[in-house]
């Protein structure tokens, strides 16, 4: 079995000494199931002459927006997940259909222009005295700001989405939990440190292990019902709103970190859920 593993483009050097040690613990742990993987730059045309094309490592697709919706309108071969998941899960506005459906998701303003009296009204709706602001195609805290009222609005391109600053992060944290197949695999939490709004460990953020409760099941279990069919591998990312309930952040299904490393037989489960789908 032959699988192609999705990796950053070569020109980018946001990730040049990052994506390698990432890759290499995929491949020696596909290779214990007897599958061979290669690394293909997803900005290359994409491999045919495979069983499966897994995008795990596509870091930097969120940059090239426009080439990355024509690499998934025709795949020459079957991707984990599937070209309609990561067709949605690609522009944030996911977040809308899913509380439209009922999931209860942090509270989110879209809008495709940003100045000071749009910047007003959000901070008026949303209720908050400081706001996440980011685009609505983004991974990684990329092009992310946390502004205070009476900040200047950034100057950034595109559809953004807006978010109230919630103060979980540097307490509870952000809860991740890991579906694998549809069933849950592990989770973590990830708390921001040091003064900082972001919980990637690129920041500082601290990542624990957890045991998920039922609340922090339930509601991930309702958004993978609420999502286009078919993860084979998503993370989802809640955390505690100022009403003290659960709240969907995001739902990552692309490339997301799964902190393998914090659980016993993770990556066993990851593989066979991706030689399943397959």
């Amino acid at each position: 079995m032959h699988l192609a593993i999705l990796t950053p483009d070569p020109a980018d050097e946001t990730y040049a000494e990052r994506w390698r040690e990432a890759y290499e613990q995929y491949r020696i742990a596909f290779a214990a199931a007897g599958v061979e993987t290669f690394a293909s730059s997803w900005v290359d045309p994409w491999p045919a002459d495979v069983d499966a094309i897994l995008p795990l490592r596509a870091w930097g697709y969120h940059k090239r927006a426009m080439l990355w919706a024509e690499r998934l309108a025709d795949p020459p071969a079957p991707l984990i997940n599937p070209a309609h998941l990561l067709r949605w899960n690609t522009d944030k506005t996911y977040l809308s259909a899913l509380a439209e459906a009922g999931v209860p998701v942090a509270p989110t303003v879209f809008t495709d222009t940003l100045d000071q009296v749009i910047l007003d009204k959000a901070f008026a709706s949303l209720g908050c005295e400081q706001m996440v602001v980011k685009p609505a195609i983004s991974a990684g805290s990329f092009q992310t700001y946390l502004l205070g009222k009476g900040e200047a609005a950034p100057d950034v391109p595109g559809l953004l989405m807006l978010q109230p600053y919630l103060d979980a992060v540097r307490g509870e944290g952000e809860l991740s939990l890991f579906y694998f197949g549809g069933a849950l695999s592990h989770a973590v939490r990830k708390v921001a440190v040091g003064g900082d709004f972001r919980v990637q460990p690129q920041f500082g953020g601290q990542v624990d292990a957890i045991v998920p409760t039922r609340e922090m099941r339930a509601l991930a279990e309702t958004t993978l019902a609420a999502a286009p069919e078919g993860a084979v591998y998503a993370r989802i990312d809640l955390i505690r709103g100022t009403d003290e309930d659960l709240k969907l952040m995001e739902m990552e299904a692309i490339e997301p970190d799964l902190y393998l490393g914090y659980s016993q037989g993770a990556t066993s489960r990851f593989v066979r859920a991706v030689l399943a789908a397959i």
